[in-house]
């Protein structure tokens, strides 16, 4: 008894945004976990591996399967799970806390789709910024083919010594001597470009939807699956193309190396040369792979965020806001 009155005692002192940090950082870890082998076999159609794309998901899946094993699929899981932690955390975190300084910053803000398009924007850039570095390296690992035991690449012809990272820590060091504090934000303008509008849009679509749902109905986790699965779907479907730009621009070094190709600049003319040289459905490779991995992401995420805000206590909205105002109030008056 004394023990669950000690450990609440925590929770009821723990400040709101520490228990956001913990619950999306949770949450994040989990449902990136659980489609970790979708994101495997997307990033390689993303990056023009042509003997996944030509053997498609069910061959690409025997195909790791059999070459490189259970593990093959999470490969590079490590790092991305290590990004999308934090990234998650902060995300969460960095949008109720940007929805409440617009609030109070801006009291004739309106409460509506418009004040999450932005908050959901900004946190999302937020969230890239911090974490970018761990996301290059995830994509790094996972671009990497092992053809058997003996750990040789097949799908590289140049020595694979020079390229194959052996680790999280590996490519870190790697990148930064090879390319320095740059190279490991080499693709970060797509990524803002992309996120901005997605996170934005997703919260938008999420909130708006949430909107029609009638009152009886506004707790119903399955409707709340619903509306968070279609709003990750049409702003992944929007922002897609410049997430192709990025996986390419993060592994053009090996890709470049291996077919003695010149490495593309700036994201626009990455995007500009992928349209022109591979044609514009290269710029939706993966699409089809990111349906199936977003649903059952967002599913997931909802309900494990959820989940963790109730043990973590965490107040509503509208209880948080009304404290900041009775907080905010006192001290104008002190």
């Amino acid at each position: 008894m004394a023990e669950g009155e000690e450990k609440n005692g925590i929770l009821d002192s723990m400040p709101v945004f520490a228990k956001e940090l913990i619950a999306g950082g949770v949450t994040g870890g989990i449902a990136k976990t659980a489609v970790a082998p979708l994101e495997r076999i997307k990033i390689l159609f993303q990056t023009r591996r042509d003997e996944f794309k030509r053997i498609g998901l069910v061959g690409s899946i025997n195909k790791i399967g059999k070459t490189e094993g259970l593990m093959g699929f999470y490969r590079g899981n490590g790092a991305s799970v290590a990004r999308i932690v934090p990234y998650a955390a902060l995300h969460y975190m960095a949008y109720e806390e940007y929805r409440r300084w617009i609030i109070f910053g801006f009291p004739d803000t309106t409460r509506g789709p418009l004040l999450d398009l932005v908050a959901g924007s900004f946190a999302g850039g937020t969230a890239v910024l911090f974490t970018y570095p761990l996301d290059l390296v995830r994509t790094k690992l996972a671009y990497q083919v092992v053809g058997s035991a003996k750990a040789q690449a097949k799908a590289v012809t140049i020595p694979m010594e020079q390229f194959l990272y052996r680790g999280i820590t590996d490519c870190f060091s790697r990148t930064y001597r090879e390319s320095g504090f740059r190279g490991l934000y080499r693709g970060v303008a797509p990524s803002l470009y992309g996120i901005f509008p997605y996170a934005g849009l997703k919260f938008y679509f999420y909130e708006e939807m949430k909107r029609h749902v009638p009152a009886e109905h506004k707790k119903d986790i399955s409707l709340k699956l619903v509306c968070g699965s279609v709003a990750g779907l049409l702003g992944q479907t929007l922002t897609y193309p410049l997430d192709v730009v990025r996986r390419q621009m993060q592994v053009e070094r090996l890709y470049a190396a291996a077919k003695e190709e010149t490495v593309r600049r700036g994201t626009m003319q990455t995007l500009v040369k992928i349209a022109r040289e591979e044609g514009w459905k290269q710029l939706f490779s993966g699409l089809s792979i990111n349906y199936l991995k977003v649903v059952p992401s967002v599913a997931i995420g909802f309900t494990v965020y959820d989940v963790m805000k109730l043990h973590l206590r965490v107040p509503s909205r509208e209880e948080t806001e009304a404290e900041d105002r009775t907080t905010r109030k006192r001290n104008t008056l002190s």
